[in-house]
């Protein structure tokens, strides 16, 4: 049966409609079910606990359960292929990493490309991390640090969560920018018993980590990754008050699969920039080191782009391998 030119056309017409009808329809009604948040690394580790107050406040906002479904292993990569693979229709989430800007280089034979595969969300904000020091170590200042290791490249070792963290590649740029020499010792489980007892001698440590050995005095505070000087440690000076340009903060944000209607996505940002906002999630980051600072998708996309550019350098500049396969 032929069909008539103009009942051919109506029906191609309202064939092409229906995708965009249906990405409507998803984000007038969007969410209808829980929402799962996947988070690369285990329970109670930072991210897993920047993750759950924040899914607590976007579950409010949009009025269905926020599952935080922790996928940890490979650095991370485990959970970012997950929610690559995963349908593209905003009910799984995946809490983004500075990591992930530096796995971007670091691994060559993943089964996603992180920035094609991922869609950026919005960012929850960029927390500082702090070098310390083991008290034993006889330096008072970065100044002084920075010519112990010139003086004495095979004495002084960094510890690290792992080969490829965001710790380790903090010291590595500071090794580009300064011509510093160290040995990276990479820690598989908790590396603070050895940084205490001196038998490795710093460390890029988490702010809110940190903090209560540098108060009680078992560990030196030399300087900041972050351009400015935190309330909370008000007599540590930023790095880059030494070593001009230097800066290395991490980040948290928000991502989805590639293809997540944009209607979700904006929906999405609109209530992270609205919990971001908050003065009690605010405090509550605050005291988890993350400075809560809202960007738009595209702002986001951009910024990634820089991170991973600019950990690429870095990488490529020491050689990093990674210690698994990803």
């Amino acid at each position: 049966m032929r069909l008539a030119r103009r009942t051919f056309l109506h029906l191609a017409v309202s064939s092409a409609a229906v995708p965009a009808l249906t990405r409507a329809a998803l984000a007038f009604d969007y969410p209808t079910r829980p929402v799962h948040l996947v988070v690369g690394f285990p329970p109670g580790t930072a991210p897993d606990t920047v993750a759950r107050p924040v899914s607590e406040a976007l579950a409010e906002k949009l009025g269905q359960q926020l599952i935080v479904d922790n996928r940890p292993g490979a650095a991370g990569n485990i959970a970012t292929g997950f929610v690559a693979a995963a349908t593209p229709d905003g009910y799984t989430l995946l809490l983004l990493l500075s990591t992930n800007a530096v796995n971007a280089t670091l691994y060559k034979n993943l089964s996603f490309n992180f920035p094609r595969d991922i869609v950026p969300i919005g960012m929850i904000g960029p927390n500082t991390f702090v070098l310390v020091v083991s008290p034993s170590l006889p330096v008072k200042t970065l100044s002084d640090f920075i010519a112990y290791a010139k003086a004495n490249p095979d004495k002084l070792y960094m510890a690290s969560p792992g080969v490829g963290t965001t710790p380790h590649v903090c010291g590595e740029l500071l090794r580009m920018m300064t011509g510093i020499n160290f040995v990276h010792v990479p820690y598989s489980g908790p590396l603070m018993p050895d940084l205490l007892a001196g038998r490795v001698q710093f460390f890029f440590g988490a702010t809110p980590e940190a903090i209560p050995y540098i108060q009680d005095g078992q560990l030196r505070a030399l300087g900041l990754t972050g351009t400015t000087r935190l309330a909370v440690l008000p007599d540590v000076p930023a790095i880059s008050e030494f070593v001009p340009g230097y800066e290395a903060n991490g980040w948290v944000g928000l991502g989805a699969p590639r293809g997540t209607p944009t209607e979700v996505v904006e929906r999405l940002n609109k209530e992270l920039v609205t919990i971001d906002a908050e003065p009690t999630i605010k405090a509550r980051l605050l005291a988890l080191g993350i400075e809560a600072k809202p960007m738009a998708p595209a702002e986001f996309g951009a910024f990634i782009a820089a991170d991973i550019k600019k950990w690429s350098t870095v990488i490529k500049f020491a050689g990093i391998e990674p210690d698994g396969n990803g």
